[in-house]
């Protein structure tokens, strides 16, 4: 996408966030960029949901990274929102995440400051009234 599209409800964002699933049949990262409130989990839960998941899924904001085993591969769910410095990261072992055979879903990618590679792809979502907008490159 190169252009900002309407999400008008949860469940417009859940489907996108399968169709994004659908783009990464092995490894990659997927950058997650917004305010609180935005609706970056909301697309991770669609995107898991789509991949086998059934419980719950919410943000690591604590714990830092949930990780899930799905279809035969790891797929980690970061949230760096209360990441008091950058090599926080090198300390929890990011670099042991970022295989090449495991999907890392990013919240708060900033935080990282230089540490996290090129992202394969970057999720903008914005509040537009009631709705939200999202931006994919």
């Amino acid at each position: 996408m190169n252009n900002w599209q309407r999400v008008d409800d949860e469940t417009a964002m859940l489907a996108i966030g399968a169709a994004i699933a659908q783009r990464f049949p092995s490894g990659g990262l997927i950058t997650l960029h917004g305010d609180l409130g935005a609706g970056k989990t909301t697309l991770v839960r669609g995107l898991l949901r789509a991949l086998g998941h059934t419980g719950n899924v919410k943000s690591p904001t604590y714990t830092l990274v949930e990780p899930y085993h799905l279809g035969g591969r790891d797929i980690f769910h970061f949230d760096l929102y209360r990441l008091a410095e950058p090599e926080e990261l090198e300390y929890m072992g990011i670099r042991d995440y970022l295989r090449p055979d495991a999907l890392c879903l990013v919240e708060w990618p900033e935080k990282s400051a230089g540490i996290l590679p090129k992202a394969d792809i970057r999720i903008h979502i914005r509040h537009c009234g009631n709705a939200r907008e999202i931006l994919i490159e």
